[in-house]
């Protein structure tokens, strides 16, 4: 993976003026290598890609009507799952065709944020085979959630950055689209920008640009950073309409999800760092780090973005995952010297068997490669949460189904399924219809708001770990059976018990409000 031809640029070193902004035209594009690592990865998503089954994810945004947007999201991810259903067919394999999309764009942008950086062959195939067979770009990669799109947008707002700024500031522009249509997908980018700004403003090298008597004209006081922002917001502004005239969901979800998962988050988020990518290829991006800052010093506002995302994460306490787009970039950073340094063949084995063992045990870990009649006896399971939430669903909706099936025949006419979850209520809207089952209502994010069920049902199979809290709800209610995957799973669902309940207490207006819950 290392470039023979490469220049001696391979131990972080102190600055040099002409360092500071490049020149001369950009190494090639190493298109053999990358290819390669597209292609390999695509086969390997694609080929798996129907093992286990849906996310909870998957089943939800498959519920969900068009919109502009959702309590819990923007509307691109659940557009596209929709889109690619309504175009190729209502399928796993289908499904899951935007998922393998991005990921494989994100290699190629990854590569070519390494060639930016003066990267050649070497540090591109790193770069790309590196990332490609990562834990995390890996998981993103084989399931649709809405953070498989943030792998690909996030990287490629910084690689238009970073070529502003080195290069041609009309890049800004291209930065303003990509945010722009990132804002579909979820507002966190603006957390991005945030530590861009920031950076620019702290870290900005104004002694070493005069040194070098290179112009050092800093970005803000051009007009092209500002015409990023312009087309950012023009290019995102139906969904900023929507959040503004709704209350801003997007902002109350975001509360929910850090009161919830708070103290998880802050206390799991620093190993995380370590394992995004796997530990082998934490020295890389750690390398990167300490590479950017003493050789580019152009771009040390990216080394100051990556803690002002970790005191971000923290704070907000949501999810652990919000710093990898810009650790991916720190990883293809890193990937120039790390070539640099392997140009001698002993090192450059090493690199390559340090990649290849990292490759194993996270394509191992997160990919269906296990079989789901063992998975619950390894730790993948425990490791990976992904695989647990796609375990299962159809053996859940089928017991659903049995309990149905020994209602009166009077009674099934008046009955729907009450969830827990939309990931519940997904599974029910897929699996359900060809089992005789009736509609699934859940008062789970967005599913809250398309109501409650009909005054004329009157009895409701309600999911629940807490049997016990739902006497008060219904006239009367009484244990059916509990959900049970087969496989020994401990997911979310497993154990979950089935309650035959019948008449709500005061109706459905008076309990629909009770069952909301943004998580």
């Amino acid at each position: 993976m290392a470039d023979a031809s490469a220049p001696p640029d391979s131990i972080p070193g102190p600055a040099h003026p002409a360092d500071a902004r490049p020149t001369g035209p950009l190494p090639a594009v190493a298109w053999r290598p990358v290819g390669a690592a597209v292609l390999v990865l695509g086969v390997l998503l694609t080929a798996t890609s129907t093992r286990y089954g849906y996310h909870r994810d998957e089943l939800y945004f498959r519920m969900l009507e068009p919109g502009w947007g959702y309590v819990d999201q923007p509307p691109l991810t659940p557009w596209l799952a929709r889109t690619f259903a309504e175009l190729f067919g209502d399928t796993l394999l289908v499904l899951r065709i935007p998922a393998t999309l991005a990921h494989l764009a994100a290699i190629v942008v990854i590569a070519l944020v390494a060639r930016e950086l003066g990267g050649r062959a070497g540090a591109q195939a790193l770069a790309a085979w590196g990332y490609g067979t990562a834990a995390i770009p890996v998981a993103f990669g084989h399931t649709l959630l809405t953070s498989s799109l943030d792998l690909l947008m996030w990287p490629a707002v910084l690689l238009c950055v970073i070529r502003a700024v080195q290069r041609d500031p009309r890049w800004w522009l291209a930065a303003g689209l990509v945010t722009g249509v990132a804002l579909y997908n979820k507002l966190l980018v603006v957390a991005l920008l945030g530590g861009i700004l920031l950076g620019l403003v702290v870290a900005w090298p104004w002694r070493t640009l005069r040194r070098s008597a290179a112009p050092d004209r800093w970005p803000l006081t051009t007009p092209w950073p500002w015409a990023g922002a312009v087309v950012a917001l023009l290019v995102g502004l139906p969904n900023l309409v929507f959040q503004a005239t709704n209350g801003w969901p997007q902002l109350a979800m975001g509360a929910a999800l850090g009161e919830n998962n708070a103290a998880d988050v802050r206390s799991e988020m620093w190993l995380f760092q370590l394992l995004t990518l796997g530990p082998p290829l934490a020295l890389v991006w750690l390398v990167g780090l300490v590479w950017l800052w003493r050789r580019r010093p152009l771009l040390r506002f990216l080394v100051v973005a990556y803690p002002v995302l970790l005191v971000f994460t923290y704070v907000a306490g949501s999810q652990t995952y919000y710093a990898t787009g810009l650790l991916s970039v720190l990883f293809a950073a890193g990937c120039v010297p790390v070539a640099g340094w392997a140009r001698a063949g002993r090192r450059r084995a090493v690199v390559v068997a340090l990649v290849a063992l990292n490759a194993v045990v996270c394509l191992v870990i997160s990919l269906p490669l296990v079989p789901v009649a063992v998975l619950g006896e390894t730790p993948v399971a425990d490791i990976n949460s992904a695989a647990q939430d796609a375990v299962g669903w159809p053996e859940y909706v089928r017991q659903i189904a049995d309990v149905h099936a020994a209602l009166p025949a009077e009674d099934r006419d008046r009955t729907v399924v009450l969830t827990q979850n939309y990931g519940e209520a997904g599974a029910v809207d897929r699996y359900g219809p060809a089992l005789g089952l009736p509609a699934a209502y859940s008062g789970h994010n967005e599913l809250w708001e398309y109501g409650p069920p009909p005054a004329s049902a009157t009895v409701a199979l309600v999911l629940t770990e807490a049997p016990g809290a739902w006497g008060d709800r219904f006239e009367e209610c009484a244990p059916r059976g509990r959900l049970d995957n087969g496989v020994g799973v401990d997911n979310e669902e497993q154990g979950v018990s089935i309650l035959e309940c019948r008449s709500p207490a005061g109706g459905w207006a008076a309990l629909w409000p009770e069952l909301r819950h943004l998580d």
